[in-house]
């Protein structure tokens, strides 16, 4: 298995399907709406094993100061391979000049991120208005 990353807006809504599905994510009920939203995207990496998406993260920003990271999946087959890290790693390249990368993260993935250099906020909670069930 070669893995293979790409910084690329390229890739079909049934791939993102596939790819968000495998990770139990309700967005990738509705792959009209997330190809349309992830083309919308400023930054998008990927990961590829041959011609199969197995991996994405995506950020939006202001041009100078703040990136938001908004998602950030690998396939389970592939995970613990080192692809999510990867990803985070181009992300955090990417916007080095920035003041500040945010993410939201659910609880059970904080220490993925710790370990990939972000730190909780004490005295910052994320707040939703979402129809996804995710």
């Amino acid at each position: 298995m070669k893995i293979t990353y790409k910084n690329t807006h390229d890739f079909t809504s049934n791939e993102l399907q596939d790819l968000f599905l495998s990770v139990n994510w309700s967005s990738g009920h509705y792959p009209d709406k997330l190809s349309a939203a992830m083309k919308n995207f400023e930054t998008v990496y990927t990961a590829w094993d041959g011609d199969r998406l197995i991996g994405l993260i995506c950020a939006m920003d202001d041009g100078v100061m703040t990136a938001y990271v908004h998602y950030l999946l690998v396939n389970p087959d592939y995970q613990d391979l080192g692809i999510g890290k990867n990803l985070v790693e181009r992300i955090k390249q990417h916007y080095k000049d920035y003041l500040r990368i945010v993410i939201v993260v659910y609880n059970e993935e904080i220490g993925f991120y710790e370990s990939c250099g972000f730190k909780k906020a004490d005295n910052a909670s994320p707040m939703f208005i979402t129809a996804l069930w995710t």
